[in-house]
């Protein structure tokens, strides 16, 4: 059986992602990781997320991004827009995060002998990220095949983004047809403790219209309206 690394938020896309890993009969190393986000909720999640695929390990690197701050993720300063209204890149976007998780999942493959990393960016209903689009997962690869002793020695690595090009509602099909649970998942941006969602960020307007498209029932938690 094949080993593959599947970076894990504990949010709707990653669940998914790491179902269909599994389904391509790999064995799963899931890694999430602290980077001093707002909605440190997730990480809850994802250890939930893990647990119930049966994945052979998960372990959570933490790495202090909001020492840089520039972002509403990791800037407590910044308020997460609730408007729907943001144009070009938002300020939820957390400079090079993406890079720098998919740096981290290249060498746990290198450590634990995975040929596979499966990240879960979508370039269809997503929020402008530019390390979401298709040219930059491309250009990871290969970096990742130029810099790396296992690639060198004649054991290259494979980065897959099996969702990248499914809007939220197929993503959720393919997910529930595969059996995985969505309440076990936060995706807000500013989820609470408990992993109760706003229901008026970004992220939560995109899942909840996602399941709409559905035709799936949201289990999401929101926080009670007062």
């Amino acid at each position: 059986m094949q080993k593959a690394v599947i970076l894990l938020s504990g949010g709707l896309d990653s669940a998914t992602v790491l179902a269909i890993a599994r389904e391509a009969g790999h064995e799963c190393y899931c890694l999430s990781v602290d980077y001093g986000q707002r909605h440190r909720a997730e990480l809850v999640a994802a250890a939930r997320v893990a647990a119930a695929a049966g994945a052979r390990e998960h372990r959570v690197v933490t790495l202090d991004l909001a020492m840089f701050g520039g972002s509403a993720l990791t800037d407590l300063r910044i308020a997460v827009p609730t408007d729907g209204a943001s144009a070009g890149i938002p300020v939820t976007y957390v400079p090079a995060r993406n890079t720098v998780m998919l740096s981290l999942a290249l060498a746990y493959a290198e450590v634990s002998g995975a040929t596979a990393i499966y990240f879960g960016a979508n370039a269809v209903d997503y929020s402008g990220y530019p390390d979401c689009r298709p040219e930059f997962m491309r250009a990871f690869e290969i970096l990742a095949n130029l810099a790396t002793k296992a690639a060198v020695e004649g054991t290259p690595l494979v980065l897959h983004t099996p969702i990248i090009d499914l809007s939220k509602a197929d993503i959720i099909r393919r997910g529930t047809a595969l059996g995985v649970d969505y309440a076990l998942t936060v995706s807000c941006y500013q989820a609470d403790d408990d992993g109760l969602a706003c229901g008026r960020c970004d992220a939560c307007r995109l899942r909840r219209k996602g399941f709409e498209g559905a035709g799936v029932p949201d289990p999401t938690r929101y926080v009670p309206r007062t």
